[in-house]
């Protein structure tokens, strides 16, 4: 069975998106490839092995169009409102709370962030399958 170790995304400026995700989602440098036209960073933290790989193209000027095939990245919290207090307090770009349902059931509760790169990650409760 194929098992996920990481997914990547371009960026500007490492240490605006290292700080970022630090201060977002505790995501640490777990290691940080250097080569002569490109740096590769591996985030994680101490939920989960799967790491969020960083590509910082070397003398990229231009931000990266992401297109309309870029969705999301997702992440879950245990405490839903403290964590939309505490992004928000930090002075990032933070959507409103959404309870999604069906059937009258709760789904998810979740919201979105946008990164320093313009990419989504969204933060859901942990209920259900978002466990």
């Amino acid at each position: 069975m194929a098992k996920a170790i990481h997914s990547m995304i371009r960026v500007l400026d490492e240490n605006r998106s290292a700080d970022f995700y630090r201060q977002a989602f505790g995501l640490e440098t777990a290691d940080r490839l250097d080569f002569e036209t490109f740096t590769l960073v591996y985030l994680r933290n101490a939920e989960s092995a799967f790491e969020l790989e960083l590509t910082i193209n070397k003398g990229r000027t231009e931000p990266y169009a992401l297109g309309d095939g870029y969705g999301h990245l997702a992440v879950s919290v245990d405490d839903l409102d403290a964590e939309h207090a505490r992004i928000s307090g930090l002075g990032y770009a933070t959507g409103k709370i959404v309870e999604f349902e069906r059937d009258g059931n709760l789904l998810a509760r979740f919201f979105f962030v946008t990164d320093p790169d313009g990419y989504k990650i969204e933060v859901v409760q942990r209920h259900g399958r978002f466990e």
